[in-house]
This record gives C-alpha cells, structure tokens and sequence, in this order.
C-alpha cells in the first residue's frame, strides 16, 4: 500500500528542517490552515490525516490494529520513513500529542522537537490525578456517541471549541466530527478516552513544548502541569484562550508560542 496515500500526505514549504503536524479527534489536516502556512518559509512542512479521518484510505481502518494509539505512532513514523525525514519537528494537537510521544519514544532520531498542543495523558481522574472526567461521564459520552452520534457532535463541539462568541468555529468543528465515518469515530474515541499515556511521559528525551489553554473543558490547567512534571526536558506554555483548539481559536498565539520554542533550530539553520 502506498503508505502516503493511506494517510493523504501533503508537502508544502521550503527548507531544511521538517514540521510534522498531526490533528486531534474527529478532525482532519485542514485544521492546521491557520497555523502551518506561517512555517513554510522557512520549513519543510508535512500534513497528514490519521487513518479513518479526513481523506485518509478508510479501508486501511482495522480495529484491531488501531485499538491502541501505537498503531497511529507507527503510521506516523512509516511516513517519515517514506520522505526519508529526520529530525522533524512533531506538532501533534489533543491526542495526536500522545500518539507523537509514542513515536518520538520509539525511533527519537526521526524527532528534534515535540510540540503538544491542548495534551492529555488521560482524560480520567486518578488517585493524585485530575484528567478533568470521572468514569461514569467517560460511559455516558461513549453510550451516547453509540446511541446518536450526530447529536452528541452536536452537543458536544461546543464544549470542546470553548467560544460561544465565535459560532462559526463551533460549526466547522461540528462539520468536521459528521464528516467522519460514525464506526470509526465511536471506535477511535473509546481508544482516546480510555487511553493512559502516563507512564509514558518520563520516557520522552526530545526538547518538549506543553501548549496548555487556560480554559480547556477536555483537559483542565492541571493536566498541564502534570505533562510538564513528568516530561524531563520541557517548556510549558499558558495561552490565553478558551476551548480545546488554539490553532482554530487562537491561531497567532500558537505561532507565536511555537515560533519561540523554535528559535535556536532557526538561529542554526539561518547561519
């Protein structure tokens, strides 16, 4: 199978230096419009669409396979494999961030940096740990995802966008989660709501970027300081923004952030 049509892979921009974007649930590369143009002057910039999202090859979707989020990391570095890439840059939004700390923890030489936007390790409360969602309401989201899935995207997209001010980002959202294919989502969201990355986190080595909203409904401030705690070699940024997608919500403070972090990669590349 041509792995690049499986995951629909673009590239755009000029330079040395890769960057890697990867989106969240129920989304697809085109999230990334707002943000990833500002790269491309500087770097090679890669999109994808997870397999079962976007125009990914559906038909490649076993759930078996992707009944963990390793199954994703590997996509991810078959990919970079492919285009011959190393040391890219992995911006990775929701649980693509966690798919890019899998990946980055089993072939590190394909990574330089690693870019966590609006992360989650585990959405569920544990003793010492407050992932924001008790079991029950974990149960009752996936039993009303099974019973009415385009009721609950109705429902629940404006939650996640966070801007009541803003409805048209709440219908791009929700348009994008009725886009996909309703098995593949139910399926996809029981393996990211019932996921557990933590163990994971002091595994990763990469120079790490936490981007943490200050008002996210799906992973709460605390999370973040959780992520920065236990990732040894990490920066944890606080944007000043509502919702769980500072790429759609607040694209220039996420540039911003991002192009910060990235400075010393640009400084070498530039000389």
């Amino acid at each position: 199978m041509d792995v690049l049509k499986r995951n629909n892979v673009s590239v755009s921009g000029a330079g040395s230096q890769t960057m890697v974007f990867v989106h969240g649930f129920g989304c697809n590369q085109r999230m990334w419009r707002l943000v990833a143009p500002a790269f491309e002057a500087r770097y090679r910039v890669v999109l994808l669409d997870l397999v079962g999202a976007g125009q990914s090859d559906l038909t490649a979707y076993d759930p078996a396979r992707y009944s963990s989020l390793a199954a994703h990391a590997e996509d991810i570095l078959e990919v970079l494999r492919t285009l011959n890439l190393s040391d890219a840059v992995f911006v990775g939004h929701s649980v693509s961030a966690m798919i890019g700390v899998l990946a980055v923890i089993k072939d590190p030489t394909r990574f330089s940096r690693l870019i966590l936007v609006a992360p989650s390790p585990r959405y569920l409360n544990d003793e010492g740990y407050n992932g924001g969602f008790e079991a029950a309401d974990i149960e009752e989201l996936l039993e009303t995802m099974d019973n009415n899935y385009l009721g609950w995207s109705a429902a629940v997209t404006p939650m996640i966008m966070g801007h009541a001010d803003r409805p048209a980002l709440t219908e791009e959202l929700n348009n994008s989660f009725c886009n996909t294919d309703p098995t593949i989502a139910r399926h996809f969201a029981r393996v990211t709501f019932l996921s557990d990355n933590r163990a994971d986190l002091p595994l990763v080595r990469t120079p790490t970027l936490i981007l943490q909203c200050a008002h996210d409904a799906l992973a709460p401030v605390a999370v973040g300081g959780f992520l920065h705690q236990q990732i040894p070699n990490s920066q944890l940024v606080m944007l000043d923004t509502s919702g769980h997608c500072p790429h759609l919500s607040a694209p220039e403070a996420t540039i911003k952030a991002i192009e910060a972090f990235l400075e010393p990669i640009s400084s070498v590349s530039s000389l």
